[in-house]
């Protein structure tokens, strides 16, 4: 396949040879991939702190789906790695990365087995790969709203769970494998050549509706009507740095897709202001003003936005 084709969905494995698979921190994406993947017959291992990994290893992992069903899934749990993995799912807060890796050993990974970090912003593979090699780094970027609403109960809301996995520096095999394990257990995946690109269709979207919803405190409705300026302004300064980092960006279709949305989304970095929780913001705000420093991008409506949130939170 070349950049220039349409990625291909991916099917079960055949032979469907079961995956061991870590999942470091079992929230709403973690846990939801984890009770999803041990009901597909994989053996699952959640790394988490004492008590949610208690709590797991006696009563699973509860998932209440209009799109999976209603199920408990048993899971092993652990607050660390202790044996080879073909896969460890990444999907902790970047506020929370660099602690949760204590939790992952690289020695403990195994030979073979792929770090598959579901995490907002761009930086955090460069990061990932000095800890763990090129060659086992494996981006993910997930669309779907799922919540845990408490320890080993998961709420999945929206009517889709979709993967784009990546990896320029991954042997292809090894990422179709998990892409087809991960298929047969329900999400819609699709395997991305193009990692700069993935990464940067994800962030163009995240970083204004993150920033804006968070700053007004209000759902996407009210901030695409009452704040439409400001949101174009900041679709425009997001595309064009997208672009200077070499992945192609389309404002006029963010801002349609921003529009096809219903009214009462909010975004997670919004949810975190309203519980009291720290912030994403230099992985989404913070990373997109580095980026248009680098390429010389002027972004006047992020860096005061940024400024803002950031003068709120301390």
């Amino acid at each position: 396949m070349t950049k220039n084709q349409p990625p291909e969905q991916h099917g079960p494995l055949p032979g469907g040879k079961p995956l061991t698979v870590a999942v470091l921190g079992p929230g709403g994406v973690g846990g939801l991939l984890a009770a999803l993947m041990a009901r597909a017959g994989h053996r699952v291992i959640c790394l988490a702190g004492d008590e949610t990994a208690r709590a797991l290893r006696d009563g699973g992992i509860q998932v209440r789906s209009g799109t999976f069903g209603d199920f408990t899934a048993p899971v092993e749990a652990d607050t660390e790695l202790r044996e080879p993995v073909d896969a460890c799912l990444i999907a902790v807060k970047h506020t929370a990365l660099d602690a949760a890796l204590d939790r992952v050993p690289p020695h403990a990974l195994g030979e073979n087995g792929l770090v598959v970090p579901f995490l907002n912003g761009v930086e955090h593979p460069a990061a990932l790969r000095a800890r763990y090699g090129d060659a086992r780094v494996a981006p993910a970027v997930v669309r779907v709203e799922s919540t845990r609403v408490a320890p080993g109960v998961i709420e999945h809301g929206s009517s889709f769970a979709e993967i784009d996995l990546t990896g320029d520096a991954v042997p292809r095999e090894r990422l179709d494998a998990l892409a087809g394990a991960l298929v047969a257990a329900g999400p819609a995946v699709r395997v991305l050549d193009d990692e700069v690109a993935a990464l940067w269709a994800k962030m163009s979207f995240l970083a204004p509706f993150a920033l804006l919803t968070t700053r007004y405190g209000l759902p996407l409705g009210e901030v695409r009507t009452g704040y439409r300026e400001e949101l174009t302004a900041l679709v425009e300064e997001t595309a064009a740095v997208s672009r200077a980092s070499g992945a192609p960006a389309d404002p006029a279709q963010a801002l349609a897709r921003y529009d096809s949305f219903a009214p009462g989304m909010r975004s997670s970095m919004q949810r975190d202001a309203e519980a009291g929780r720290p912030l994403e913001l230099d992985a989404i705000g913070g990373a997109l003003l580095r980026a248009a420093d680098r390429h010389g991008v002027p972004v006047p409506v992020t860096a005061r936005l940024v400024r803002e949130l950031a003068d709120r939170t301390r």
